[in-house]
């Protein structure tokens, strides 16, 4: 991955603009300015200040020291940040392009991932967008394809068996610890990351806003041991569920289990009043057809671009 030197010029911030790093109660004008950003782009919002929120509580991420907003006046026009080794996430409120702020917050995450010693910097944005095409200009390449997929509203939930010998049911607070293993033992299969700690797992599920019980869905063997997990977020309007993590156990795979807790998210989602379930999924986890199978349509289409540090 080529791109931006440390040889190169970095550029300016536009004249008349202010930075300054978050803070946790900027989640609602961050997620104003990420919704604005969507829409323009996508023509929907997908983005929810609960996962903010939620991904702000953890105690690993020192926000402080890991974002920047840039402002006009009071209005936040921009933000980034880097979470992890290499995770970035950045916004540009559409009334503000074309003035060099987005190839200013991509300098300034180059710049952080390289005092950190990230070997790469990637982020997450819509396929053939106004963010899309800057990094290309910037030098990032795409790293995997993801795809948010929808069960659209009044779909029929086709039932599927469970084996016998396993139960579906709510995690109990003596389960999480196993549930996490089995969330973070899955996506290290194929997600080149640091392991998520449990007390990061722990503070950003109850941390949530709206968090209940009952989003935290497990398969459970003959002997009690769990093996499968989703996890599922509900909308603040409560119309949209999204099961934001689904995993099985590497040895229990090839039995129907994951199909199960998809089926078994959706019904819940309705029963709890959402109309809609969605989804992400990427082209590192081969489980797009999984998802089709049940039915489920993508809606929009992203690239994860990345720029090489070291």
């Amino acid at each position: 991955m080529g791109g931006m030197t440390s040889t190169d010029n970095a550029p300016a911030l536009p004249a008349g603009l202010t930075t300054r790093p978050l803070t946790r109660g900027d989640s609602g004008a961050v997620f104003a300015l990420m919704a604005a950003q969507e829409l323009e782009d996508l023509g929907s919002v997908e983005i929810e200040e609960a996962d903010l929120v939620s991904d702000w509580a953890r105690p690993s991420h020192d926000l402080a020291a890991r974002s920047v907003a840039v402002l006009d006046g009071d209005l936040m026009v921009g933000y980034a940040e880097l979470s992890g080794v290499d995770r970035a996430d950045t916004s540009v409120l559409p009334s503000h392009r074309g003035r060099g702020i987005g190839t200013w917050l991509a300098w300034w995450l180059r710049d952080l991932g390289r005092r950190l010693g990230s070997p790469v910097v990637g982020m997450p944005v819509p396929e053939g967008g106004p963010g899309d095409r800057l990094l290309t200009e910037l030098g990032y390449e795409v790293r995997w394809t993801s795809w948010v997929l929808q069960l659209p509203a009044g779909t029929e939930i086709a039932e599927r068996d469970l084996p016998e010998g396993y139960a579906v049911r709510t995690a109990t607070e003596g389960d999480l610890r196993a549930a996490h293993d089995v969330l973070e033992d899955a996506f290290l299969e194929w997600s080149v990351r640091e392991r998520e700690s449990f007390e990061d797992f722990h503070a950003a599920l109850v941390g949530r806003p709206g968090f209940e019980p009952w989003n935290l869905r497990v398969v459970a063997d003959d002997s009690g041991a769990v093996v499968g997990v989703a996890l599922i977020h509900v909308s603040a309007e409560g119309e949209v569920a999204y099961v934001g993590r689904l995993a099985v156990r590497r040895d229990q795979r090839g039995r129907g289990l994951a199909q199960v807790l998809l089926v078994d998210a959706f019904r819940l989602a309705r029963a709890h009043g959402a109309t809609v379930s969605e989804l992400s999924t990427d082209s590192r986890t081969g489980a797009l057809g999984l998802y089709e199978k049940v039915g489920m349509r993508p809606t929009s289409t992203w690239v994860n671009r990345a720029l090489r540090l070291a």
